[in-house]
């Protein structure tokens, strides 16, 4: 039996462990890296050890570390969690030979699966359906996805629509593939641009049982990463679904597989499924999983690794649960990483954290998340903030609980996605189930577009938030007198910017921009403000500059602007400006290059995502000061192009 386990990750994934560990009588044993010293998931555990450093490299994807900290702790299990090493055979392999237990397959199972060309051609012998690898493609099979072969997440994948870009393409994604994964091996496949990403939990024991524990479907995605996933996959035709389990259970035991582990597939328009990779270990979205069924997958991995035999089935699914990955990032901006404090961070709704939601659990939402109010959002680690996950009877009950209980959250501190989502759960086309990979590109506009008339709203609440922190509480009824107005503006994440111009009264504040709308009621921290007859109460919160205004709909992130901006030093319409804290990892052309807009220049990688930084016109680079392995701060000059003249 497993007494003291050692979850060998950090943040939701780790806590997410901990908390069936509690409810089972194991012990924890943490590990961090030193920016995770004072995190939530070190804090939770009986005991943590530290891995000296900062970056993946020497913290979390050092086995002999991890190995050791284990058998300084005294613990006598591991658990990978998922990213980092939870797919590395080699790890599994050294935890075993240190007499640990491993909650997961076997190094083989892991092995077989490690390479996704050596996988293709297993299960293709297996005769489950697979996308073959194209070793020398030609025009017909454009477009092309390049993938790595040792990885998955997203890491080393490139869509090539001409094959003019492939050599390019190929030689980028090689270099990120090995700096990810430690192996360079990529390989080309065709891509569907309107197929849906579907999958399979499994669950197998040592004794000869696999289930398959229903699927999901994860076609909501970012550069070839999951945002919304939900359970089951809707409109699967009941044939369709059959087949797809049956070639997942195939694929389990075609490699002698035992645990946790998740069978992924590209589904076509015509109802053909492709075989995509195995992941052998426990997946971000399995939550919505646990929702259908009421299985606790990480208390049947921890049973499996000490021997347990399975039921002959699963149960069977009941309702609907859907998945929203919280990322601190800003989807108009290309998904640009953001870093900073958390400052606030609550599920004003009643939900339960970790612990399985099912039907007639009461709020039918949980939360999983490796960070609270307070939490630094370091650029060393990846962008997801949380995982909300919602359960109702129906589809469409799901999604609107989710969306209400992401519009009513406070998140203060960085950009966050969260806007993004709850348009994406409230779309016609979600809605209607039309889903597919290219969704969220599909749809952009609609889901980025700026809320002009919400940030006014918005300002005005601030601003009157504002004065009222400055005169004391300020009693209702704005009346058109005489006097010099005030001024303040703001900008928005998305670049909106407003002005409120209001005057102070006897009686309380005249809004010149805002004649139809009355001030029922303001404090530092809440105004009431009635428009047509509609009264609406926004929450409002100041750090520094930075203004957050909650209302039940949504909320709105602010950054207070000077009355008079200050003179600002002209930077060079070619001067090119890190977006983002991170590290160069590859640079593109050399000072002298002659470069048209758009040509990549060099690659900065930020928690987890590499960032191309561009030509932003036609010129001749004239300044380099980007080197690989350089770190740099938001709006240091990287390069300078000089435009071409007309």
């Amino acid at each position: 039996m497993i007494t003291n386990l050692l979850v060998a990750n950090r943040g939701e994934i780790a806590r997410r462990v901990f908390r069936t560990c509690r409810e089972l009588g194991i012990a924890t044993t943490a590990v961090h890296s030193d920016p995770d010293a004072g995190a939530p998931h070190v804090r939770e555990a009986d005991a943590a050890v530290r891995l000296p450093g900062a970056a993946p490299a020497d913290t979390y994807l050092r086995a002999d570390l991890l190995v050791r900290a284990a058998l300084a702790a005294g613990a006598d299990g591991v658990h990978p969690g998922y990213g980092f090493l939870s797919e590395s055979a080699d790890f599994a392999r050294a935890v075993l030979d240190a007499g640990l237990v491993w909650v997961g397959p076997p190094p083989a199972a892991i092995a077989a699966m490690g390479s996704k060309t050596a996988a293709k051609r297993l299960m293709a012998e297996a005769g489950v359906p697979v996308l073959g690898a194209l070793t020398e493609p030609v025009e017909a099979d454009l477009p092309l996805l390049v993938k790595a072969a040792a990885g998955g997440g997203g890491r080393g994948m490139r869509v090539v629509r001409s094959l003019a870009d492939l050599p390019g393409e190929l030689a980028a994604a090689r270099a990120e593939a090995a700096k990810a994964f430690g192996s360079d091996e990529v390989f080309c496949e065709r891509y569907l641009p309107a197929g849906r990403h579907v999958e399979v939990q499994l669950l197998a024991d040592a004794h000869g049982t696999v289930w398959a524990v229903g699927d999901r479907d994860c076609s909501l995605q970012r550069r070839h990463q999951k945002v919304i996933e939900e359970a089951p996959a809707p409109g699967l035709p009941p044939e369709v679904r059959a087949e797809l389990h049956a070639a997942a259970r195939a694929a389990a035991r075609a490699i002698g597989y035992t645990g946790a582990g998740t069978a992924e597939f590209l589904l076509a328009g015509d109802g053909r499924f492709f075989f995509l990779e195995m992941n052998t270990r426990l997946q971000v979205e399995h939550p919505v999983t646990e929702a259908v069924t009421g299985l606790d997958l990480v208390a049947l991995q921890l049973a499996v690794a000490e021997g347990a035999e399975l039921p002959p089935d699963p149960p069977a699914p009941g309702g609907h649960a859907i998945e929203a990955r919280l990322y601190a990032e800003d989807p108009a901006r290309d998904w640009q990483p953001a870093t900073g404090t958390l400052h606030r961070f609550e599920l004003t709704l009643p939900y339960q954290e970790f612990t399985c939601v099912e039907a007639g659990s009461g709020t039918g939402l949980r939360l999983d998340s490796g960070v609270e109010s307070g939490s630094e959002i370091s650029p060393h680690y990846d962008a997801m903030l949380a995982k909300v996950i919602a359960w109702g009877p129906t589809r469409a009950a799901a999604a609107r609980r989710l969306a209400d209980a992401l519009a009513r959250a406070r998140v203060h501190g960085p950009a966050t996605n969260r806007e993004l989502l709850v348009r994406a759960l409230r779309h016609p086309a979600f809605l209607a189930a039309d889903l597919h990979t290219g969704f969220l590109a599909e749809h952009a506009a609609d889901l980025t577009a700026p809320d002009t008339k919400g940030v006014d709203r918005a300002a005005l609440a601030a601003a009157l938030a504002d004065a009222a922190g400055r005169r004391g509480a300020l009693p209702s009824g704005w009346r058109n007198l005489p006097s010099q107005p005030q001024l303040k503006r703001y900008r928005a994440e998305d670049g909106t910017e407003a002005a409120v111009r209001y005057r102070h009264t006897r009686t309380g504040l005249l809004a010149e921009d805002h004649p139809d709308v009355e001030l029922v009621e303001a404090a530092p921290d809440r105004v009431v403000l009635s428009e047509g007859g509609l009264r609406r109460t926004y929450r409002v919160a100041r750090y520094g500059d930075r203004v957050h205004v909650d209302t039940p709909a949504g909320g709105t992130a602010l950054t207070a602007l000077p009355r008079f901006p200050e003179p600002v030093v002209r930077t060079d319409p070619g001067a090119l400006l890190a977006p983002m804290p991170g590290t160069v990892v590859r640079v593109a052309a050399a000072v002298g290059d002659t470069v048209a807009a758009g040509r990549p220049l060099l690659v900065l990688e930020a928690m987890k995502m590499e960032h191309r930084v561009v030509a932003p016109v036609d010129g001749t680079l004239v300044e380099l000061r980007a080197t690989p392995g350089r770190q740099v701060e938001t709006g240091t000059l990287l390069a300078v192009v000089r435009p071409t003249e007309a």
